[in-house]
């Protein structure tokens, strides 16, 4: 009865529009109501589990992909690929997807991958006289590759629930993502070869001295990367430690090379961080008490009882596992999704065979097409807000990315183990 009602009152509530965390709420206050315990009772589980130094690098991220946005950081990387693709038909669309995959590997966010790209390619795209709902929806396409190239936050809370080593959890998706970037820009050119008015841009002459001024200006946002991972892969520092690197690193650049902050500025983006990072953290606290009572009351054995009752081949299964999860994506964010689908669908996937390692791979890429995915689609609202143009010319664009691009990426990944299993296992062994 608790796992049936948690379940069904959560749905509801998000399919009504009520934020996750107050969705979240009204399930612990439902568990209360007619389980053996007060409110009161499950809070410890809650804030034990929230008391991890783990989980302090999803706020300093979150901050420094703040910091990042408002400080024009992204500005020069997009200059300095415009350069090499804007001579080349959809070369500017394509420069926008290398764009999100490169500011995604600074932010780890989607939403601030989106907000920052998009904000800045869309004036360029509509200039150059690219589709506007074909250029928006590629970036909302493109956007949750900031969950798939690391440093991500949802993988640094996928290796806390899943007790997995967080570094083999950031290598699990950079070969998907490659992967997506480049369906992503093939299908996207396939959709242009109708448009014959697009403006290209002059290829620059002299090249290598323009290309060395646009380096020396992309230079410090392009070591920002390096410094983190770098910092991680070569045992330096702890993801935690990456973080508040990340952090101390932008504030400067942002300030005096980029000059998109200023002292007040920055005191203000940091506050409203702030209340985003409280949000999070909220919304993290109800999700684990949900969560944990729900496996204490034998949801993932249940569960799995009820996919076997369908069938016992594997690949049945792990479609069943995507569908859930592209559904739980729908649903709620990503951190959300990821907090309550993993501890009741990892155990499913394991009994097939699949390493945990390589299921921080497909349930990101199942999380990252979701959030793309109508009808909820929250990226895909929000990049309506962003790139200025209406949800409904940018619909049927992203489905076709959906279809050619984000489901292909998902198969492979599923079903073609190596592809998230080949850089751990080459970088930090089996």
């Amino acid at each position: 009865m608790i796992i049936a009602g948690s379940l069904f009152i959560v749905c509801l509530m998000l399919l009504l529009g009520v934020s996750v965390f107050v969705a979240f709420g009204a399930v612990l206050i439902f568990i209360a109501m007619v389980g053996d315990q007060s409110i009161t009772g499950y809070l410890p589980t809650g804030s034990t589990g929230i008391r991890t130094l783990v989980l302090l690098a999803i706020p300093l991220f979150m901050i420094a992909g703040a910091i990042m946005e408002k400080g024009k950081i992204a500005a020069p990387l997009v200059a300095l690929a415009e350069m090499f693709v804007g001579h080349i038909k959809g070369g500017l669309s394509a420069a926008g997807v290398i764009a999100c995959g490169v500011f995604g590997s600074i932010s780890g966010s989607a939403n601030a991958t989106l907000t920052c790209i998009g904000g800045i390619m869309m004036p360029h795209l509509k200039r150059a006289n690219y589709p506007g709902g074909q250029s928006a929806a590629l970036i909302v396409a493109a956007s949750p590759l900031g969950l798939l190239i690391p440093p991500s936050s949802s993988h640094i809370l996928y290796g806390w629930v899943a007790q997995q080593h967080v570094l083999k959890c950031f290598l699990s998706t950079v070969i998907p993502a490659l992967i997506l970037i480049t369906l992503l820009i093939v299908v996207n050119q396939f959709l242009l070869r109708k448009y014959d008015d697009i403006n290209l841009t002059d290829r620059p002459k002299p090249f290598l001295p323009t290309f060395g001024v646009q380096a020396r200006l992309a230079g410090p946002a392009l070591m920002m990367p390096l410094i983190i991972l770098g910092g991680i892969y070569g045992g330096i520092m702890t993801p935690t430690e990456a973080a508040g690197i990340a952090v101390v690193y932008s504030i400067p650049i942002a300030i005096y090379f980029y000059r998109g902050l200023t002292w007040k500025t920055l005191a203000q983006t940091i506050q409203n961080s702030g209340v985003t990072v409280g949000v999070v953290m909220v919304m993290i606290f109800m999700v684990l008490i949900v969560s944990d009572n729900l496996i204490s009351q034998g949801a993932p054995q249940l569960a799995k009882n009820l996919v076997y009752s369908v069938s016992d081949n594997p690949i049945v299964i792990l479609l069943m596992i995507n569908i859930v999860m592209i559904l739980i994506g729908m649903l709620m964010d990503d951190i959300s999704g990821l907090l309550l689908a993993t501890p009741i669908l990892l155990p499913i996937a394991q009994s097939t065979g699949m390493d945990p390692i390589h299921f921080a791979a497909v349930i990101g890429v199942n999380l990252g097409m979701a959030n793309i995915t109508p009808p909820t689609a929250p990226l895909l609202y929000l990049g309506a807000q962003v790139c200025d143009e209406p949800v409904s010319r940018m619909l049927w664009p992203t489905l076709i990315f959906i279809v050619f691009a984000w489901l292909p990426t998902l198969m492979l990944t599923t079903f073609v183990p190596e592809l998230a299993l080949f850089l751990p296992d080459l970088l930090l062994g089996k």
